[in-house]
């Protein structure tokens, strides 16, 4: 993958060294882009957020996250959420999810800002039976790249380098999708939904 000129960001020697303390590799070659979806799979553990944090650090992106709108109103969590990276959502508003992030890529493009959204398309810790959709149409919506990052609990990497544009071709993406995360096993290998979205007949 070849890093965008304008996205080739200092990372924190600390947490790299407390990545490599626990045992933990971090592969990463850089942004394509200025804006884009990371996407994070699979995510079976509530261990997957701190080492995703740490990752986060290493690399020095700015990635963020989206969360429900009500919780940045908590005094000092929600300010705590905001500098690790959270973005508010209202899913109650006219204007759902997916519109609200299409529209701030847009603006976020229109003056040539860096964003980059995080997701982890299973959507729980629970098992699903499918991914959800929202990364899916967001991504397309914004016509930005997605970025795949694997939290490989087998191996005990973090790799954050497999690029894919989306053809809006459903259930090929899907396929190209699944076959960058062959291999990759959570931490709770039973509860890592199969990788397709919901409603596809096509899936791993």
């Amino acid at each position: 993958m070849r890093a965008h000129p304008s996205t080739s960001p200092r990372g924190s020697a600390l947490a790299r060294r407390i990545l490599s303390l626990i045992g933990w590799q971090l592969h990463f070659e850089g942004l394509p882009a200025l804006q884009g979806v990371i996407v994070v799979y699979p995510h079976t553990s509530n261990w997957d957020f701190p080492l995703g944090v740490f990752a986060k650090w290493a690399m020095g992106i700015e990635a963020k996250f989206w969360g429900k709108h009500t919780l940045f109103r908590i005094p000092l969590f929600g300010a705590w959420l905001r500098w690790l990276g959270g973005v508010p959502v209202d899913r109650a508003a006219a204007r759902g999810v997916v519109e609200q992030m299409v529209d701030l890529f847009e603006r976020k493009r229109q003056a040539g800002e860096y964003f980059w959204l995080a997701l982890t398309p299973e959507g729980t810790r629970s098992w699903r039976p499918a991914w959800r959709s929202g990364f899916y149409r967001v991504t397309l919506g914004a016509q930005v790249p997605i970025l795949l990052a694997s939290l490989d609990y087998g191996r005990k990497q973090v790799r954050v380098m497999d690029v894919i544009e989306l053809s809006g071709q459903v259930d090929e993406d899907m396929r190209r999708i699944a076959q960058a995360f062959e291999g990759c096993t959570g931490r709770r290998p039973d509860l890592a939904a199969p990788i397709r979205l919901e409603g596809s007949k096509e899936g791993s």
